[in-house]
This record gives C-alpha cells, sequence and structure tokens, in this order.
C-alpha cells in the first residue's frame, strides 16, 4: 500500500521563521523515521530552506511562478527549486490563487526538472481540473474551514468522498484533505472518507508544542493507514 502523505503547511506563522522551525524539522525526522507507512511533508518559505535542510530534506516551498529566470523582482522562478534543493512546489492554496494557466506551468516545469507539485483545490470541480495537470498530489480544503478548528472531514465530508473520486475520474493521483483538522479523529476520519493524507498548517504551526503536535498526527495517520 502507498504511503500516506501528512504535509504541514509553514505559512508565514512567527513559528516559520523562529526557532520552532527547527523543532518542526528534527521532529519530522524522527517521525519519517518511526513510522514507514507515513511520508512526512515540510511545506515552508523560501527563505528558511538552508536553515530546514540541514535537519531534515522531505521538503517543500510554499510557492513557485510560472516565469523562468531573468528580471522579475519579487518573483521565484519555478525552476528554482531544484537548485533550491526542494523535492516539491505547493501551488494555488486558496491564499495564493493562481489562474489555471499559471498552475500548468509552474507543474510543467516542475515535471520537467524532477519536481514534485502539490496542487490545492476549493472545491471537488477543481481538483478535476488540476488532475488534467497531472501533479503529484492534490489537496482539496475549502477555505472557509481553513484555520477554523472546524474540521472538513467533520462539516464537509462529502468535499472529501466528491473530490476523490472526482479526481480518480481523471487520473491516479493521490488526494490530501484539509482544511480545520484539528484532532486525531479527524485525520482518521479522511482516511476513511478515501483521502490519501492530510494537507493542515495551524494545529501543528499554532500548536504550544508544534513538534509534539506533529508527531501526534503522524501517529493517528499511521494509525489509519
Amino acid at each position: 500500500m502507498p504511503r500516506l502523505v501528512f504535509a504541514v503547511n509553514f505559512k508565514a506563522y512567527e513559528t516559520a521563521f523562529n526557532e520552532k522551525s527547527l523543532e518542526i524539522a528534527r521532529e519530522a525526522s524522527k517521525a519519517s523515521s518511526r513510522y514507514s507507512n507515513v511520508r512526512v511533508i515540510l511545506i515552508v518559505p523560501a527563505a528558511v530552506v538552508s536553515k530546514v535542510l540541514q535537519i531534515y530534506d522531505d521538503i517543500y516551498i510554499e510557492h513557485a511562478d510560472p516565469v523562468d529566470y531573468g528580471a522579475y523582482t519579487g518573483y521565484l522562478p519555478a525552476k528554482a527549486a531544484k537548485l533550491l534543493g526542494v523535492r516539491g512546489i505547493l501551488v494555488n492554496h486558496s491564499e495564493h490563487k493562481m489562474i489555471y494557466r499559471d498552475v500548468a506551468k509552474v507543474v510543467e516545469t516542475a515535471s520537467r526538472d524532477g519536481i514534485e507539485t502539490m496542487a490545492c483545490a476549493d472545491t471537488p470541480g477543481e481538483a478535476a481540473g488540476l488532475a488534467y495537470l497531472r501533479p503529484t498530489y492534490i489537496a482539496i480544503e475549502p477555505p472557509e474551514l481553513i484555520g477554523t478548528g472546524v474540521s472538513v472531514s467533520k462539516a464537509r465530508p462529502e468535499v472529501i468522498t466528491e473530490g476523490v473520486k472526482a479526481v480518480k475520474a481523471v487520473a491516479d493521483i493521490p488526494v490530501l484533505a484539509g482544511a480545520g483538522i484539528t484532532y486525531r479523529e479527524d485525520v482518521i476520519r479522511a482516511v476513511q472518507l478515501g483521502a490519501s493524507g492530510i494537507l493542515l498548517a495551524s494545529a501543528v504551526m499554532k500548536a504550544a508544542d508544534p513538534g509534539k503536535a506533529l508527531s501526534e498526527f503522524v501517529d493517528a495517520l499511521s494509525s489509519a493507514a
């Protein structure tokens, strides 16, 4: 059975930039070794890639732009991901939406360079559209539930079931669930509904002990495999 995925989006929380980021990376390394049936991915700001890579190497950057190298002040070319040493790119998160052709360019560029992509969708319909681009993963997160503590697997379970069905009708791409994931049972229920993993942020990044929170979530996901 393919490994389930536990992905933590650091976003721009203070813990993404201070010493907590390294604590999370250390715990991710331990959890990755401890649970062979779960892949732990840390999705980090480009500014902290080099720091986190010293401890843990299964990391994505939070965004990349559909531009090549050149005079693009403030942009991060998708081609730079390979030089940064990351394994993947998160693209089209609800907090950083992109038009379809730009998502397509990022996914295509990354694929040519052997870089993975995790494309985010707000709805099952959007997920199906993204499936035609063949990203490595698709993550479905209803934006209205993000950061609320109200889990998609409880409040909107149909988003997961319908999203998985819509994606699988196009391509065999693992679908991750996210938005409001807060408790162990939220993780287990999402997998029962057909998700191949979890994408979350605040439940780890805003926890009193982020490393412990990560470990507990990975343990929950492992038990659901």
